[in-house]
């Protein structure tokens, strides 16, 4: 069932989205060569217990996985595509990480991602990421009233394969709201004018997953969760949460940073080093 959200409900969908977004710049301001993965976790939960939220991932346990999940982000680096649990690895110059992280607030969820090279950046990986923002920008500006579903879908897959990269088998986007995953289902890839009509009041996480390696293939890690190219190309992944309204599209985690903001940020952190 598809649950249309009213303008109070949205602008609670927005208050998570600030958490989520405050969050994930922090997170990004951190990864930098030499911190792990389990200590950008760390810091996640201490920034988003002192909100009064709760992180939406920790112990979410849907049918496909064979633990609850534990960790409060996903940080999947370089062929790890989408969620990957942190660890103790610690991150290298070069590396290719994408995190994702939702948090609930006053019964509301809000979901984003961001992908950002730590420290210095190969042109490729940064090509990547520039792509992936760019899917994720044409997707947002196709959700307005009247289209449809497989508006967005072409949008984003236009823009991703044109780059020549590969779109993650059988991922998207989702309803968000009251749940981290509500109906409907959006793709990242179909045919313009197919659909779900859109109307004002949906909420909906729109997040394309592009392959460097051109394969739409992945494969599951050991731990159940993390899935991997099945090239070992890097990937990027990026996200919001948006709202369709009468006036266009609202996003709701506008504070998320961009894989540019982050990498500037990166940097400076190794410079202080």
């Amino acid at each position: 069932m598809i649950e249309l959200k009213s303008a109070g409900e949205i602008d609670a969908v927005a208050a998570a989205g600030t958490v989520v977004g405050s969050v994930l710049t922090a997170v990004g301001e951190h990864a930098a060569p030499g911190v792990t993965l389990r200590e950008l976790d760390a810091l996640a939960a201490d920034l988003i217990a002192a909100t009064g939220a709760r992180p939406s991932f920790l112990d979410y346990h849907p049918r496909f996985a064979p633990v609850p999940y534990p960790g409060v982000i996903c940080a999947s680096v370089n062929d790890a595509v989408v969620h990957a649990i942190p660890d103790d690895y610690a991150l290298r110059d070069g590396d290719l990480l994408s995190v994702d992280l939702a948090v609930h607030l006053d019964g509301w969820c809000a979901d984003a991602a961001f992908s950002a090279v730590v420290g210095r950046a190969d042109p490729a990986d940064q090509a990547l990421i520039d792509t992936c923002e760019r899917a994720l920008s044409a997707g947002v500006a196709a959700a307005v009233p009247g289209a449809k579903m497989g508006d967005i879908a072409h949008a984003i897959g236009v823009v991703g394969r044109a780059g020549g990269y590969g779109l993650l088998a059988d991922h998207g986007g989702h309803g968000v709201g009251r749940e981290m995953h509500e109906d409907p289902h959006v793709p990242n890839e179909g045919r313009p004018g197919r659909g779900l009509r859109l109307r004002p009041g949906l909420v909906i996480a729109i997040e394309p997953m592009l392959t460097a390696g051109g394969r739409d293939g992945y494969y599951h890690d050991r731990d159940g969760w993390t899935l991997r190219t099945v090239d070992g190309s890097r990937a990027a992944h990026t996200e919001h949460t948006i709202a369709v309204t009468e006036s266009g599209p609202r996003v709701l985690t506008a504070g998320r940073p961009s894989g540019h903001l982050a990498v500037a940020a990166a940097q400076t952190a190794v410079a202080l080093h």
